[in-house]
């Protein structure tokens, strides 16, 4: 941490040069970053791109323990206060080498983190990776994964925005929002604890400003990720 900034770290499970995964990272994390900006929070962004990383993670995988620069990717990830994770589609899923990755993080240092997940693809078909891949990958680590989930497909690149914030902009600004308005608390001065020391905490602000916000947003984003597990009835 830099004079309490938060420490915000990507991580692009995109493997082509030059990638679309890649592209819409770099989106969420300006998007994200104005969001707490607005909140005259400071933030300190690292983005972890996983195809530098393929030798290092296939190392990993065979000898049981990461090292390297696939350690400190490790590290940061696990030492984030938040976190922006995207990968491409394949095969209805994300990448082997994303969740190569993630199989390597501690669970216990990720309980509690701030997550926005975002997937990319070649047509719209393939957005319900976002509830039946990365929700479940995220929700076994025990992040708390803000209810907006970006997906784009080829069509958004290229396309006129839609009205009423449905477009691509619109959803990278709510999902970006979300996940400022879980770590705002800890952003706005470093009085309040750290999120993750927090979930399950019903306590009211100790400066008096009524009912934790953060708490609120905690338990609204995990009712919303119940919802779209269990799907339509």
């Amino acid at each position: 941490m830099n004079g309490g900034a938060v420490r915000l770290v990507a991580v692009n499970g995109g493997l082509s040069e030059p990638s679309s995964t890649r592209m819409l990272i770099d989106r969420m994390t300006a998007a994200v970053t104005d969001a707490l900006g607005e909140r005259e929070a400071a933030v300190e962004v690292e983005v972890i791109d996983l195809r530098d990383l393929a030798v290092d993670l296939g190392r990993a995988v065979t000898v049981g323990f990461a090292s390297g620069q696939a350690r400190a990717a490790i590290d940061a990830v696990e030492s984030a206060d938040a976190l922006i994770v995207a990968s491409p589609v394949f095969n209805a899923s994300y990448s082997g080498l994303f969740k190569m990755f993630f199989d390597l993080v501690d669970v216990d240092a990720m309980s509690g983190k701030p997550v926005l997940i975002a997937a990319t693809g070649g047509s719209p078909r393939h957005s319900m990776v976002l509830d039946h891949a990365l929700r479940p990958l995220f929700s076994y680590l025990r992040t708390v994964i803000v209810p907006t989930g970006v997906y784009t497909a080829s069509e958004d690149w290229a396309g006129a925005e839609s009205a009423g914030g449905s477009g691509l902009s619109g959803r990278i600004d709510r999902a970006a929002n979300e996940l400022a308005g879980l770590i705002e608390p800890r952003a706005a001065g470093g009085a309040a604890s750290d999120t993750r020391s927090r979930v399950g905490d019903t306590q009211h602000d100790t400066r008096g400003t009524g009912p934790d916000v953060r708490q609120q947003t905690i338990e609204a984003a995990g009712i919303a990720n119940f919802a779209r597990l269990l799907g339509p009835s």
